[in-house]
């Protein structure tokens, strides 16, 4: 009985983060401001200022435009700190992920970022 409270915990507390990830607009709405939103992407303006760190929220796959340089960290649900460095008009692909963020740099962020609706959704909407 006692193991199976252990497994029951312990399953508990990995999978805990990703359920309870939120949008984050609505974790960090001083941050995150909807620039445009349609039924195939939405596209976020962010904004944040050195030593500033967010809630834990999730984004699906999403293309990152930076339009300053700044340095930040991304802690994933299971403890993995992922460290980052952009120069403004640097950019980037990401897969869906929840995680926390925090400015560790000097300056400001300041990113656009295009996040995909659905899958399957990129085909459908290129077309016109």
């Amino acid at each position: 009985m006692l193991l199976l409270r252990i497994v029951i915990v312990h399953l508990f507390a990995c999978l805990a983060p990703h359920a309870w990830a939120q949008d984050a607009v609505h974790t960090d709405s001083d941050k995150y401001r909807v620039i445009l939103e349609n039924d195939c992407v939405r596209v976020l303006d962010y904004k944040d200022l050195p030593g500033e760190k967010t809630h834990p929220h999730r984004h699906p796959d999403f293309v990152l435009y930076a339009l300053g340089a700044f340095k930040r960290t991304l802690t994933l649900p299971d403890g993995k700190v992922l460290r980052r460095q952009f120069e403004a008009g640097d950019v980037m692909w990401s897969d869906a992920q929840t995680h926390t963020g925090e400015n560790v740099g000097e300056t400001p962020t300041h990113v656009l970022m295009v996040e995909l609706k659905r899958p399957s959704a990129a085909s459908a909407c290129g077309k016109q």
